[in-house]
């Protein structure tokens, strides 16, 4: 009776497709390998507008070229190894020839990132030789490492070729790949903390607005995947050499460490060339780069108009004019201190796309004349008075 009620069962005697009857590690890899294809899709589009603003700049430093390179290699890499990994299709002959791929792109792409962090990490230290000393050992340790570690990759052993297309490591220290960059990405991400840290040290800050205006949320979420991927690789024991586990995390740290060093790059304040300017130094420190050779003009025509608009100026003078009281003036560089302490915006309002010598979205400075607010007998008068050669 048993036996007749088993065999007229449908249920019973239903086999999923090969494609489909995956182990539990195999079945969750391909989920969170759909959240990393999302999360480099959607940044993608999202960070479309400012990656053509960017491309209308004229100067091509090296953030630039590695903005665009991770721009558009990061894409091809994933939807090839998507392709691999989700086709039935594939052959087992055919992963032989392309297993290696995905190893040898994350390795190059991630090396990218860990040089525009080495390069911005120089710039906020005022480019100091010891720190780019070490910075610069590490990063080259970090390439020599995962080009060797590439050799020690195989095809993942699945139970049928329909079930993807997998690199996975053959021993297990194969996990040194990713610990090269992780020790960097550390070492950098230490780095900029103790910057802005000192920075605020001498001018007091929220750590809200001192997180966003270094990017420090930025260089903390490549810290933070990298050791998640880290957990993953060395203390998740796999079950079987056909065990995906190890490798479940590795395409999402690889997409977040590039999304957040583009934005790294975006965020840069001032020009893009010699990895741009630290916020938190002081006005003088932060313009005397592009500033020191007019600044003394700025200074000799502030003194010939001092005895017109209110007495002796160091520079360019604003005027504030109240109906019933005395005049109050302030020099540009009063001007520029204040708004350096009283840092509010968003990071990226003075991004090298809007806040660098001149801004996409803002006229050169010489084409401003003196501009006068209309009269009217309430209320402050404000003139703003400034002579160009």
């Amino acid at each position: 009776m048993s036996n007749n009620t088993t065999a007229s069962d449908p249920a019973a005697s239903f086999q999923l497709p090969p494609y489909l009857d995956l182990p539990p590690h195999l079945s969750a890899h391909k989920y969170f390998f759909v959240c990393t294809l999302t999360v480099a899709a959607w940044d993608t589009l999202v960070l479309s507008p400012r990656t053509w603003r960017l491309f209308r700049t004229k100067e091509w430093p090296p953030l630039k070229i590695a903005f665009y390179m991770l721009r558009f290699l990061m894409p091809i890499e994933f939807i090839a190894v998507a392709v691999a990994f989700f086709d039935t299709k594939w052959s087992t002959s055919m992963c032989q020839t392309f297993y290696l791929f995905e190893p040898i792109m994350t390795a190059i792409l991630v090396s990218i990132c860990s040089a525009v962090h080495l390069v911005r990490i120089r710039a906020i230290y005022d480019r100091d030789n010891k720190i780019t000393g070490i910075l610069g050992a590490l990063l080259l340790v970090q390439i020599v490492v995962m080009a060797v570690s590439c050799a020690f990759y195989h095809v993942v052993p699945v139970a049928d070729p329909s079930q993807g297309c997998i690199a996975g490591p053959r021993h297990n220290f194969v996990g040194i790949y990713w610990v090269a960059p992780s020790i960097f990405f550390s070492a950098t991400f230490g780095l900029a903390l103790a910057r802005s840290f000192q920075s605020k040290a001498q001018k007091p800050i929220g750590l809200w607005k001192l997180m966003l205006r270094d990017g420090l949320n930025l260089y903390g979420a490549v810290w933070i995947v990298n050791m998640v991927n880290m957990f993953f690789w060395f203390i998740v024991t796999p079950t079987g050499p056909e065990d995906t586990i190890r490798t479940i995390v590795t395409s999402m740290a690889a997409v977040l460490s590039i999304t957040m060093t583009m934005r790294i790059i975006l965020s840069v304040r001032g020009s893009l060339s010699d990895g741009g300017s630290f916020a938190g130094s002081s006005t003088a420190q932060s313009s005397s780069a592009t500033h020191s050779g007019t600044r003394s003009h700025s200074q000799a025509h502030g003194r010939s108009l001092g005895a017109g608009i209110g007495g002796t100026a160091a520079g360019p003078v604003f005027s504030i004019n109240p109906a019933s009281q005395g005049r109050q003036t302030y020099t540009l560089e009063e001007m520029r201190a204040k708004a350096e302490r009283d840092w509010v915006e968003d990071p990226d309002t003075k991004s090298s796309l809007n806040g660098g010598n001149v801004g996409l979205d803002s006229k050169p400075e010489a084409d401003f004349g003196p501009v006068e607010a209309p009269e009217s007998g309430v209320g402050v008068k404000v003139t703003i008075e400034r002579q160009f050669e």
